[in-house]
């Protein structure tokens, strides 16, 4: 064995790795079921129901703190960006009486994204370090563009733009949100008045 070590460092120095390798993650499998840390499933409920648009305009760094706080008690109607059918979902949840939107953590707003012109942008990746969920895309001295499947609105890349060539457009655009308008007349119920119905009875 030792001269096979000597004569193969090479093989040697791998099969050293495999063992540690595995050896490690066979302990880091086992620590991660003895010590895992249950989750409080209300929370995780009332985190599916907020918006996810990670503003901190609740007060919170984010949704999941909220959400956290929400199941330990605190109100349910600090989230202007989910607005009143947000605060109803979570009262519909909690068993709870709904509240108005608390004015002082801001007012409901139609969806809205962030939208750079890039023509002014100057690339300082200020806007890109403050997105909360990595919507822009970019990269120093050179020109930034919003993901909008991605962008939620939160409107946290506006302040640091020195430049301000950033302005936030109503979602509600595109063909993503186009329906095929149905004929007026379509659905109109039919008025059959006294003298029609007794003219088709006669014939």
């Amino acid at each position: 064995m030792v001269q096979w070590l000597t004569n193969e460092p090479l093989l040697a120095a791998l099969a050293a790795l495999l063992l540690l390798g595995s050896g490690f993650g066979a302990l880091l499998g086992y620590a991660a079921i003895r010590f895992k840390v249950e989750g409080n499933p209300i929370s995780e409920q009332i985190n599916a129901l907020l918006p996810q648009t990670q503003c901190g305009q609740c007060g919170y760094p984010g949704c999941r703190p909220y959400s956290e706080a929400i199941a330990e008690g605190d109100a349910i109607n600090k989230c202007p960006p989910g607005g009143e059918e947000t605060i109803q979902a979570l009262a519909d949840l909690l068993d709870v009486e709904p509240q108005p939107l608390d004015a002082e953590h801001g007012v409901e707003k139609e969806p809205v994204v962030a939208w750079i012109r890039e023509a002014e942008c100057i690339g300082c990746t200020k806007c890109i370090q403050a997105c909360p969920v990595d919507a822009i895309l970019g990269a120093a001295k050179v020109m930034h563009t919003v993901i909008a499947d991605e962008c939620t609105g939160c409107d946290l890349c506006l302040e640091p733009c020195p430049v301000d060539c950033i302005d936030l457009i109503p979602r509600k655009q595109g063909i993503g949100y186009w329906h095929w308008p149905l004929p007026a007349d379509r659905f109109r119920p039919i008025e059959v008045i006294a003298t029609d119905a007794v003219a088709r009875t006669a014939a």
